[in-house]
């Protein structure tokens, strides 16, 4: 007891008490990470496979796309995009993409398949007004669905715009401009694609 007193009273003894309760509370940390790390990977590549099933039909590829996972910078904004094989072949690119709309960033997954046709659009995250803008989201309601099978000629350039504007797309009740994002969202990625679609279909130049 007399040693332990003795201790307590120098100079040095909090901050080797400090020292000790951060040594303990990294490796509680660390133990954590190492507990926790590949379950959130393997739930999120689970989250991804389910959205990739919805944006691309299963038998049009057949190797991994996950596996095939690609960045490239474009007038200086960076894209992630998936390859998708069939038979050695780039079968169609699933692209992550963002628009603006009403209330702040739209993400998407777009699917686009080699010959310029889109095969699915999905939208990961938005912050729209519920009830009426978070209408472009699939569970909410089926609207998303239209993009399937459309492409930079099917319609024609005039009609990628909501039918307010010209074009052939409805849009929701009280929410024009959240539509009109999206649409104009897609039809930029259909053209980003267009412009760079030697890349996007490239065998082997893209990097990880």
């Amino acid at each position: 007891m007399i040693i332990t007193e003795k201790i307590k009273q120098t100079l040095a003894y909090p901050a080797f008490l400090m020292g000790g309760v951060a040594l303990l509370v990294c490796s509680l940390l660390l133990l954590t990470h190492n507990l926790t790390a590949q379950p959130i990977a393997d739930r999120q590549r689970e989250d991804l496979t389910k959205l990739l099933n919805q944006v691309l039909p299963r038998d049009a590829y057949d190797n991994q796309p996950l596996e095939q996972k690609f960045k490239k910078i474009i007038n200086g904004q960076e894209y992630r995009f998936y390859r998708a094989r069939y038979q050695g072949q780039v079968s169609a690119i699933i692209i992550f993409t963002e628009t603006s709309g009403y209330s702040g960033t739209i993400s998407m997954l777009v699917a686009i398949k080699a010959d310029g046709e889109l095969s699915g659009v999905r939208v990961l995250s938005h912050t729209e007004t519920p009830g009426l803008g978070d209408k472009i989201e699939e569970k909410k309601d089926d609207w998303i669905l239209g993009f399937s099978g459309l492409s930079l000629i099917n319609p024609t350039p005039s009609g990628w715009a909501v039918k307010k504007d010209g074009g052939q797309f409805d849009a929701f009740t009280g929410a024009t401009i959240t539509p009109r994002a999206v649409v104009k969202g897609v039809y930029e990625t259909l053209k980003l694609f267009k412009s760079n679609q030697a890349y996007f279909l490239n065998q082997n130049d893209a990097t990880k």
